[in-house]
């Protein structure tokens, strides 16, 4: 069954991980989508409680993960040929572990958002 990857396409680190799971993560099945860019799928997915603000959305027929349950669903399934997802495979696949280090994730996304002038939430309007 195919796995879909919902990520916010404004964090620029979220885009990266993205194509990069979806290119070198070793699922040929994985599919990635940009939440941000797609808000009809956004209203699915708040109303089964996973808000893209507060983090990714993994997808894999009726079963979803979200935020640090998506990083690390989607980390165990992972077989990279890249350094760089290796190292966060290793990271991330241990569920309390990404549960402890999800915040940091949350953070940077939110500096980055912030620097290109992007709400946290897609559904507020930008700053200006």
């Amino acid at each position: 069954m195919p796995l879909t990857l919902v990520y916010d396409g404004g964090c620029l680190f979220c885009r990266s991980f993205a194509l990069r799971s979806e290119l070198l993560g070793g699922l040929p099945d994985l599919k990635i989508l940009d939440g941000r860019a797609d808000d009809a799928l956004r209203r699915t997915l708040e109303a089964r409680g996973m808000r893209l603000a507060d983090g990714a959305v993994l997808m894999e027929g009726e079963q979803a993960w979200h935020g640090s349950a998506a990083i690390a669903e989607l980390s165990r399934r992972m077989q990279p040929s890249d350094p760089l997802l290796m190292v966060l495979r290793d990271l991330f696949r241990d569920r309390s572990r990404a549960e402890a280090l999800y915040p940091g994730l949350l953070l940077a996304r939110r500096l980055a958002l912030g620097l290109r002038g992007l709400p946290v939430d897609p559904d507020q309007q930008p700053h200006g």
